[in-house]
């Protein structure tokens, strides 16, 4: 069986003494070991006090977002065979997401970067009323299947520490594509409040159409295209 001899560099914060090092961990990996199952291991054999972020590990939460080398990716869907093809290298260093505060080592206040999401309301602000006939408002196939990929955003922050735009400036892409699947949901009547917010200051006209939010989502969703529909003004519910 295939085996790697890994170093990982990872960036460390002690908040009780406000010091951040980088500490280094050397460890043999199988080829289709994830991520996530290296930080267990050091864990488990070398450091109890290394802090990170878990929860599905199946690629749906987004907890375990964090930058290898440069670039943020779940943790628990990089395999140690392809992180050495990809990165051409059996060095990585791991850092904590920048788009909030670090709690502690690789964990950072997920209820900060949150706080960007929850000023588009990533929900239906207005529905259209019940039906006559009591059954609940639907979306045709034809309106969906312009948007249905937009909604496999697990809001792990990858666009968002990838984007050029500024942190402080901008909302971020992942709350761009929260406010644009509501503009498009043909059961929204509060269009207007999501346009505002859209073409506000932090809005969509900070974007600098990189398209790195595109190719960072481990959902492979083209968030720069969803971004480029609201700067033409090509949204719509049908």
């Amino acid at each position: 069986m295939t085996t790697y001899d890994l170093t990982l560099n990872v960036r460390r914060y002690d908040p009780d003494q406000g010091r951040s090092w980088v500490q280094t961990y050397s460890l043999k990996a199988g080829r289709i070991m994830r991520f996530v199952d290296l930080l267990r291991r050091i864990n488990d054999e070398q450091d109890p006090t290394l802090a990170w972020g878990s929860s599905c590990e199946h690629g749906q939460c987004g907890t375990c977002s964090m930058k290898i080398n440069g670039k943020p990716l779940l943790a628990c869907e990089l395999l140690v065979e392809n992180a050495v093809a990809y990165f051409g290298t059996t060095v990585f260093n791991v850092e904590p997401l920048d788009v909030a505060p670090v709690i502690r080592d690789l964990v950072i206040d997920t209820e900060k970067a949150y706080e960007r999401i929850n000023r588009v309301k990533p929900y239906v602000i207005s529905p259209k009323p019940p039906r006559s006939d009591g059954r609940e408002q639907v979306i045709s196939p034809k309106a969906l299947e312009r948007y249905v990929s937009a909604t496999r955003c697990i809001n792990c922050f990858c666009c968002a520490s990838a984007c050029i735009g500024g942190h402080g400036t901008f909302l971020g892409p992942n709350a761009m594509l929260a406010a644009i699947v509501r503009v498009m949901d043909s059961r929204e009547q509060e269009k207007q409040e999501r346009l505002r917010c859209l073409y506000s200051d932090e809005g969509i006209y900070r974007c600098h159409s990189s398209r790195a939010c595109s190719f960072v989502c481990p959902k492979e969703i083209d968030v720069a295209h969803f971004i480029a529909l609201a700067k033409a003004g090509a949204l719509g519910s049908e």
